[in-house]
């Protein structure tokens, strides 16, 4: 739902009216136009001519700057004088912000109210007015859009308006400028915006390059559309990659990536921080997961199809990236690369055991070892082991272990203990419990711990609980109630807390490590 617009696009345009208007684009009086620069040791570990469009180069670190100022140059003299608004908690903020500065028009933001700090000030700098109100995005888009309605506003949406992708679309006009002999391209996808732009615009002049589309596999809203054959809610999205955390993928753009995308791949957040590793490494670029997300689907695609030879592109879409949250990532692209392999090892508790299991690995370098004392006969170890040869590796480092007698789980995988039980290991309750164990998703601002306590705390015994802060809007929290395996009332406080929650009882690394 937005003001109405005078736009020189139809409501539904064709390719050719999306090339006229990328053509005619005034995008150029803010956005630069960007480096396309070769990443040179991971051509040479691909086999592969890989190149980065540096969208973080632009005046607002992303290529958002390009959508919000094409809709909002193309307002009336009437709609300016009455401001523009819109929502987010991101770089459609910033791009808005700095759009409407320049223009000399009033822009309203309205962000969520746990929006960190770094990002309300971002906004604020580039000359925006904030609004922060509600606790999640939905809401600060439903005050922005009531808002537009009573001040006469115009409301500018993050992708799913002819303008925006024609303004996204003029990245794809740089990329054919800039490289005309490019075999793929590879586009993140969020709300689709930017892939619809890149892939209409490159199949009216060059149709012979293949425009791949990249999705989170836990925000993957352009996956769940193609699959239904219209866009369609996700139940959930995860938050990591927040920069393409899209519940649902816009008409119009699903409409141009039904059409014109050649492809689409999911990885998941492990391959993003490993692409964040890249970027740093190769052209010491600090880009945001969502900013990743296009190099580690090209990695990905690429082993998949044996690609070999080719001139492949990929688009760091954005590097506001919250300095503390590089600490997952830090800790998490050896996983993603499949250079680590973290296992929960049942050895005997005796003298010279642990020399013996080292003895045992060849030679391979430890990376983790986490253990404390349970019993007078076994201990269980969390090992993490570097890999120099990824998944097969890891395959062997497992088999020569049981072959040696040592009893074997595989945790690489395994959500849970890479984000909480790594930290817990040997922190066993000292009497038998009946225990039910849940992950949480908390919004990081003030008072979420507290609801959290008021809702559940006073009614059940809270028997394990561990927070990390990992520098995002949100928090993961484990944590443990006494509970026995049937109680409806405490799936109604759940219900009741709103907070996104999983059940982990059955979890293999708590059964190891943490259970009693």
């Amino acid at each position: 739902m937005q003001m109405a617009v005078s736009l020189p696009l139809s409501d539904a345009p064709g390719g050719a009216e999306y090339l006229r208007a990328v053509l005619r684009s005034p995008v150029y009086e803010v956005a630069q136009v960007t480096p396309l620069q070769t990443m040179d040791k991971i051509s040479s570990r691909l086999g592969n001519t890989i190149l980065v469009k540096r969208e973080d180069r632009q005046p607002v670190h992303s290529f958002k700057l390009r959508g919000a100022y094409a809709m909002i140059a193309s307002l009336t003299e009437e709609q300016k004088a009455h401001g523009v608004i819109t929502a987010s908690a991101g770089n459609h903020a910033q791009g808005v912000a700095f759009s409407g500065n320049r223009l000399g028009i009033k822009t309203l933001i309205v962000m969520p109210v746990s929006t960190a700090d770094i990002k309300v000030d971002a906004v604020r700098s580039f000359g925006g007015e904030v609004l922060l109100h509600g606790a999640n995005f939905d809401e600060a888009k439903a005050k922005a859009i009531t808002l537009a309605q009573q001040q006469g506003m115009t409301f500018v949406p993050p992708f799913d308006h002819p303008m925006v992708i024609a303004g996204q679309g003029t990245l794809a006009m740089e990329l054919l400028q800039q490289d005309a002999h490019l075999d793929r391209v590879f586009v993140p996808v969020g709300g689709g915006g930017l892939a619809a732009g890149v892939a209409v615009l490159i199949k009216q002049l060059m149709p012979q390059i293949k425009v791949i589309g990249v999705e989170a596999e836990d925000s993957a809203c352009l996956r769940a559309a193609l699959d239904a054959g219209h866009p369609v809610d996700l139940a959930r999205v995860g938050l990591f990659a927040e920069g393409v955390a899209v519940k649902r993928i816009g008409d119009e753009t699903f409409r141009l990536c039904r059409e014109y995308l050649d492809d689409v791949i999911t990885v998941d957040s492990d391959a993003i921080c490993a692409a964040v590793k890249d970027l740093f490494e190769d052209v010491r670029a600090i880009a945001e997961p969502s900013g990743a997300l296009a190099l580690a689907g090209l990695k990905k695609y690429v082993q998949q199809h044996n690609i070999q030879g080719e001139r492949l592109a990929h688009i760091l879409s954005g590097a506001n990236v919250n300095f503390h949250g590089l600490r997952y990532v830090s800790e998490r692209c050896e996983l993603g690369e499949q250079r680590e392999a973290l296992l929960a090892v049942t050895i005997p508790e005796q003298k010279g055991s642990f020399l013996k299991f080292c003895q045992l690995l060849g030679g391979r370098a430890v990376t983790e070892f986490n253990y404390r004392y349970a019993d007078a006969d076994h201990a269980c170890i969390f090992v993490g082991v570097r890999l120099t040869r990824g998944r097969a590796e890891r395959l062997e480092i497992i088999n020569e272990l049981n072959s040696g007698g040592y009893q074997v789980v595989d945790l690489s995988d395994d959500e849970m203990a890479k984000l909480h039980v790594r930290y817990m290991v040997g922190g066993r309750p000292s009497k038998p419990l009946r225990e039910r164990l849940y992950s949480f998703e908390f919004p990081e601002s003030p008072g979420a711990l507290l609801k959290f306590l008021q809702t559940l705390g006073t009614h059940w015994n809270i028997s394990l609980f561990h927070y990390r802060s990992h520098g995002t809007d949100f928090g993961r929290v484990l944590a443990g109630f006494e509970l026995s395996q049937s109680e409806p009332e405490f799936d109604q406080h759940l219900k009741a807390l709103g907070y996104d929650c999983h059940d982990e009882t059955d979890n293999p690394s708590f059964r190891f490590f943490l259970q009693g």
